[in-house]
């Protein structure tokens, strides 16, 4: 089997490429948490969600999470060879890598330190400490003349050199051997362990088997265990093969050295127990295997040369120590390079994990707390809407009744008040004469009083009770609706709704009402025709017979009559037939008559007889006398009416026809100007409660607003959880992850 397919070399090489991989989604997933929780942090409707603390400190994880990946990446295997000047340490860094690539031998003494690793270049290259320069090498020659020219070269300095890995299999597993000065050369002992040995997962004390341990060997080793903890520690003593020569003391030399060892490590180290000690102490010939390896390389039987006697024993203990060394190189180094960082990585996981719990935690109880409220508010959204819509129905029906009501009370009020008309003309007073222009300008001042009097009786009667009436309405609306409104408006709804007086307009239009009145203040004598007519016949019918007496008058063919026909016949229009012509003057005179004889009966019907039995008596008992008398006295009683037709009189009479026409044409808008008062209660009480609904309308879009807003803020709560309790679970997987690597890698045998 190939050495490097059973290298235990390898272990190191996969658990290295595991946990960079682990650290690699670990880096990825702090950094998504990053962004996720800078979002959140950003999102002004989300606030207490994440905070700029939890930020700042997921942010310091990614800052060292990129710095540990950065080591991890560059981390290796380092052992370093330590001992006395000449005891072969370069030479056993050459047999393990089975090739000459240090130099050694006589006069090839290590003046400084000199680490070996692979390089994927197919050339072998050095590096001086604190320069970048590649020098070419091809040759261990070169190298060590390369090495002796440097004069700035001193015990202190290192020198790495980079082999190809194709040329040796031990370089390809991240192995790093360093070569040092002996350490019976320098008093620097502390600086040397500070800056090479601190990162060292073993050391190899190279011994001379043909000498005891020297004081300065454990002194350097003394100072090293107080620097680290149990420093993994082999002891090689070199050149065994000189033993051979002297067989007979083989095994109490080597029981020699083994115990003086096995004390130097458990006793005066303490490194490790008695019983495992004897596996750290090897007896080898680094020339020897180096020798015969660079034969069987070259093809050549690797016995060939000459061997001293047991050649073949110590070749296999070269090889167990070189088995021993890779296993405890490999699991010492998983331990120290990657345990530090294998902890730190899981308390960043685990923190990251609490931020997404505290995160989450948040979320769900934002996210219950907005879904309480917006069902809240969705319930006060339907009660408002149900609750308006149930207050439309009862204040319209209230409406209804408070308008009927003013409706029926304006139209008694003025009922009342056109009974009472007389008595408000007869307080008007102003300068009276019968000529046109005083007349016209005497009646628009009466129309203006008619017209401020009425309405101030009116408003007298019905502005207190329908004001009253207004804004006791307008105080139950308020009440019922206040629950409803937007709260700012409550604390403010007198200045929404003041309270002010409402007043009816009571708008007569008196003078366009009455424009057409036409009064009649000529003399009119009580027992004149038309006097009596109109007495007989009515004021209607009295005017109608007039008129037809004085268009007979004016025919222009006479129609013979006889003396106890009534009244003329009218002649037809021009143009008209004369049978219609005559027909309408029967028609009307027939009219006549029968209202004069209606009129007539009815007086007859009471004194009919007696005044026909007493006109006869008295007749034939008094005779003319009685009748000049009676004449005497008619026309006294005219001269009287006529001298008392003063301005005065002429003024009453204008009055009471005034009186006359006014009440019949009120009496027409009696309807009208109660439905228009009511009106203007309507539309007040209305103008209220749109204005209150308006208000209501508010609280409805604030309400609809806010479920909105709501709705979107849960919305963004169920993907702030959902996306915290991805990370959550994301960090679960790598905390595995951490885990199994724990396991299998850094405590394997637990």
């Amino acid at each position: 089997m190939d050495q490097e397919d059973r290298s235990p070399l390898k272990h190191f090489v996969v658990a290295k490429k595991k946990i960079n991989d682990v650290f690699e989604q670990l880096l990825g997933y702090v950094q998504e948490g990053s962004e996720f929780v800078k979002e959140t942090c950003q999102n002004t409707s989300l606030e207490h969600i994440a905070d700029s603390t939890q930020l700042q400190e997921i942010e310091s994880y990614t800052e060292k999470l990129a710095v540990i990946k950065e080591v991890l990446a560059r981390r290796h295997m380092k052992v370093a060879f330590f001992g006395r000047t000449s005891n072969g340490k370069s030479t056993v860094i050459n047999a393990m890598l089975r090739d000459r690539v240090l130099p050694s031998g006589i006069g090839h003494t290590t003046n400084c330190f000199l680490s070996v690793e692979g390089t994927d270049e197919d050339k072998a290259y050095l590096k001086t400490e604190g320069s970048e320069e590649e020098k070419s090498i091809k040759t261990v020659n070169q190298l060590a003349h390369a090495l002796h020219m440097d004069e700035s070269l001193d015990a202190g300095c290192l020198v790495k050199v980079f082999w190809p890995k194709t040329k040796c299999a031990l370089l390809r597993d991240d192995l790093v051997l360093v070569d040092s000065p002996g350490t019976d050369v320098t008093t620097q002992l502390d600086s040397w362990i500070d800056k090479f040995c601190l990162d060292a997962d073993v050391f190899v004390l190279v011994a001379n088997s043909e000498s005891t341990l020297m004081n300065t060997e454990k002194h350097f080793f003394h100072k090293v265990n107080e620097r680290l903890s149990k420093p993994n520690i082999f002891i090689l003593n070199n050149r065994w093969d000189a033993s051979a020569s002297e067989p007979e003391y083989m095994d109490d030399v080597r029981k020699q050295h083994t115990d003086r060892c096995v004390n130097f490590l458990v006793e005066e180290l303490k490194v490790v127990d008695r019983e495992e000690a004897p596996n750290h102490i090897f007896f080898v010939s680094a020339k020897e295997v180096l020798n015969s390896r660079m034969q069987r390389a070259q093809g050549m039987p690797e016995t060939g040369g000459a061997l001293a006697e047991g050649f073949q024993d110590r070749l296999k203990e070269f090889q167990s120590f070189e088995r021993t060394f890779e296993e405890c190189i490999s699991q010492s180094a998983v331990k120290t390079k990657f345990e530090q960082h294998t902890i730190r990585a899981k308390q960043i996981t685990e923190s990251v994990k609490d931020i997404m719990d505290q995160i989450h935690i948040a979320a769900a109880e934002k996210r219950v707390a907005s879904l309480e409220e917006r069902e809240y508010l969705m319930d006060r959204l339907e009660f408002v809407r149900n609750q308006l819509n149930i207050l439309i129905k009862d204040i319209k029906k209230k409406i209804k009744v408070i308008t009927e009501q003013v409706e029926n009370k304006v139209s008694n009020a003025m009922a009342e008040e056109i009974c009472r008309l007389s008595v408000l003309i007869d307080e008007f007073h102003s300068d009276f004469h019968p000529s046109p222009h005083i007349l016209k300008l005497y009646k628009s001042e009466l129309l203006n009083h008619v017209e401020k009097g009425m309405g101030k009786n009116l408003a007298f009667r019905c502005s207190d009770a329908v004001n009253a009436s207004v804004q006791s309405s307008q105080k139950d609306m308020i009440e019922c609706l206040q629950p409803l409104l937007p709260s700012t408006v409550q604390s403010q709804i007198h200045m929404l709704i003041p309270n002010r007086k409402f007043d009816l307009s009571y708008d007569l239009n008196c003078a366009i009402l009455c424009a057409d009145f036409q009064e009649n203040i000529e003399f009119q004598f009580s027992l004149g025709w038309a006097a009596l007519v109109s007495r007989f016949l009515g004021p209607a019918n009295a005017k109608r017979a007039l008129m037809l007496i004085d268009q007979n008058l004016k025919l222009s063919q006479p129609v013979a009559t006889t003396p106890s026909s009534g009244p003329v016949v009218q002649a037809p229009p021009p143009g008209a037939p004369a049978s219609q012509g005559q027909s309408q003057a029967v028609m009307t005179q027939e009219e006549l008559m029968m209202s004069m004889a209606t009129n007539l009966a009815s007086l007859t019907s009471r004194t009919s007889m007696s005044v026909v039995i007493v006109g006869g008596v008295v007749w034939r008992t008094i005779g003319w006398r009685v009748i000049a008398l009676s004449m005497s006295l008619y026309g006294v009683l005219y001269l009287y009416e006529r001298l008392t037709w003063t301005t005065k009189a002429k003024e009453r009479a204008l009055k009471k026809q005034f009186v006359d026409y006014a009440t019949e044409k009120l009496q027409l808008i009696v309807s009208f100007t109660s439905s228009n008062c009511s009106h203007q209660v309507q539309q007040e009480i209305a103008s209220t409660f749109a204005r209150l609904c308006q208000q209501v309308d508010v609280t409805q879009r604030d309400l609809e607003s806010e479920i909105k807003r709501l709705t979107t803020k849960i919305q963004e709560l169920e993907t702030v959880q959902g996306r915290s309790k991805a990370l959550r679970h994301k960090a679960t997987h790598l905390e595995s992850l951490l885990e199994d690597f724990t396991r299998q890698y850094l405590y394997p045998h637990h």
